[in-house]
């Protein structure tokens, strides 16, 4: 996934690892998506759509 949001975007993505079973993703600072919330990993679609809502 994240070569996939380097790529379309043009960012650079990173990992911080963490422990627990904690998946999260964050653009500018905000929580797009948690694993922990919603008990559950994104669909790659949903990443996007998030990306792409925040940039408008």
């Amino acid at each position: 996934m994240a070569a996939e949001i380097d790529q379309k975007y043009g960012v650079s993505t990173r990992l911080i690892e963490s422990g627990g079973g904690v998946f999260e993703v964050c653009a500018d600072g905000d929580l797009i998506f948690s694993k922990k919330e919603l008990d559950r990993f994104p669909e790659h679609a949903e990443i996007f759509e998030a990306l792409d809502a925040k940039q408008t």
